[in-house]
């Protein structure tokens, strides 16, 4: 029989390798719990729309195509698989982008389409087909040609590259003065300060 020190030590080994190997299989990427105190509360996301309404057709027909190209851009660049905190981001970014947004009508209008149908965000394709429908609710109200949601993935890509490309992009952060970034300049003038 082998001494009692071997037999200990043998054992601590051995939970030494299985947390080891725990850890590696894991990556080494645990994130922290998701802390939900950080929401915004029902009342400030879906409070009333707060800018005025738009004159101007032009500027409002901008705005609109601007708009709709960030939000199919960003659902299409959302995460197949996402947390539960990338999920509530971006279903807080929806309810408080149809708040905030700079034409008080057609934020209104969009509150209403969220109170009909409230955002999808349980994975990428989810998001992006809600969009689509949404924004097709949108072209009917305005009696517009109405978009193909089977192609909504093909449709809007924001050049970004791969997967391969985005997992590089998010472990490397630029360096102030690296050239990839360049840190606003912020001047005092008469008390106020303004950036440049």
């Amino acid at each position: 029989m082998p001494p009692r020190r071997h037999v200990t030590l043998a054992l601590i080994a051995i939970v030494a390798f299985i947390a080891f190997s725990f850890l590696l299989s894991s990556g080494g990427q645990q994130r922290a719990a998701f802390d939900t105190s950080i929401v915004p509360s029902d009342s400030v996301l879906h409070g009333v729309a707060t800018a005025p309404k738009l004159e101007n057709a032009t500027v409002k027909a901008e705005l609109g195509n601007a708009a709709w190209k960030l939000l199919h851009t960003m659902m299409a660049k959302f995460p197949d698989q996402p947390t539960e905190e990338d999920s509530t981001s971006l279903k807080s970014f929806v309810y408080l982008f149809a708040r905030l947004y700079p034409c008080g009508e057609c934020a209104r209008h969009f509150q209403l389409l969220l109170e009909k149908y409230p955002p999808q965000v349980r994975t990428r394709s989810s998001a992006a087909t809600w969009a689509c429908h949404v924004h097709n609710e949108v072209n009917t109200r305005l009696e517009k040609e109405l978009f193909d949601c089977s192609k909504i993935g093909d449709f809007y890509d924001c050049g970004c590259g791969g997967d391969d490309d985005e997992k590089a992009v998010a472990t490397t952060k630029p360096k102030v003065g690296s050239g990839s970034f360049t840190p606003l300049k912020l001047e005092k003038d008469g008390g106020l300060t303004r950036g440049g």
